[in-house]
């Protein structure tokens, strides 16, 4: 993308630093390079981590060196003020410091464009009082996401302290996620690795998709059990890209079943029609977040998480046996 250019809101751009820009301020020089977005904006972004460097978060104020690869995802902003609303919460676990929910299919986790409630960060403003914005009142106490579609398990920071320590162990990768999803077709081998990297596919902006200058993505996958034209899967995230488990499922051949947006039509060719009828009916795709591990930032104790499949989804696999 061309330096001092006009960025519309929803965009993915990249930018490639060169030896003159190096010493800067991330902050400033996004402000330099982007414009029609205030410098008070760009950095809500990469507060928000929605900027990259090298594939990582940084603060603002990092300083730019030779050869950095600066990605900045502009998001819009909420376009009404934001308010808690008593939407119910299935809490896994609480204590003075986080607390970790099981967020169904269906709930947004933070308002964006065209959506102003009914999310989960909503929820929480609701259900708990002065949790961390860390200078973004949208999404208090959040430190990471799942996609609408996706249920599971989600930790949310009730301190200033817990929310910069959590922030940090999924900067760090020490965060185990695994979920739990049914894929088309016979997977083999019983297990092994997916690293390919993930970038906004250009042909259609709602999509991510495997490109070789994407950001580096890592999906480990175990086969949980097989049907006829079926696989269960365990699926360890090593990186955190947006639908990663998704875009490289897709591309593995393997597109999760009730996915639209990269199953390729699989689902309508499902031969059994109240099991394609069944599918349809999901809304979503076939993923859960169903372990979640991570260093209590206050005790220092190892956590780990269960949340079981939802109704909806065990469903889908009795009408397989």
């Amino acid at each position: 993308m061309p330096r001092n250019c006009h960025a519309e809101e929803g965009e993915t751009i990249t930018l490639n630093i060169t030896a003159s820009d190096a010493g800067q301020r991330l902050d400033a020089f996004l402000a330099s390079q982007i414009s029609h977005w205030s410098r008070a904006r760009l950095q809500r972004l990469i507060e928000d981590g929605d900027v990259l460097v090298n594939g990582q978060t940084v603060k603002p104020s990092y300083k730019l060196r030779n050869d950095d690869q600066v990605e900045i995802d502009l998001v819009p902003l909420p376009t009404a003020q934001f308010a808690p609303e008593n939407i119910q919460l299935e809490i896994i676990f609480e204590d003075d410091t986080l607390v970790v929910v099981n967020k169904p299919a269906g709930l947004i986790v933070h308002p964006g464009a065209g959506v102003i409630s009914g999310t989960l960060a909503n929820a929480l403003a609701y259900h708990f009082a002065n949790l961390p914005t860390q200078a973004n009142e949208f999404r208090p106490g959040i430190v990471h996401r799942l996609d609408k579609g996706t249920s599971g398990l989600l930790v949310v920071a009730k301190t200033e302290a817990g929310h910069e320590h959590l922030v940090e162990q999924f900067r760090q990768r020490t965060v185990y996620k695994s979920y739990v999803t049914l894929v088309h077709g016979h997977v083999e081998p019983e297990s092994g690795r997916i690293e390919q990297p993930i970038a906004r596919d250009q042909r259609n902006r709602l999509r991510m998709a495997v490109n070789r200058s994407g950001r580096a993505a890592l999906s480990l996958y175990r086969v949980r059990k097989r049907y006829q034209r079926f696989t269960l899967l365990d699926v360890e995230l090593k990186t955190g890209r947006t639908h990663q488990i998704r875009v490289h499922l897709a591309w593995f051949k393997h597109p999760v079943v009730g996915d639209d947006l990269y199953g390729e039509g699989r689902d309508n060719n499902i031969q059994d029609s109240q099991l394609r009828n069944q599918i349809r009916k999901l809304g979503r795709p076939f993923l859960h977040a169903e372990h979640l591990g991570f260093v209590h930032p206050r005790t220092q104790t190892p956590m780990r998480f269960f949340a079981r499949l939802p109704d909806e989804l065990s469903h889908i696999l009795t009408s397989l046996e």
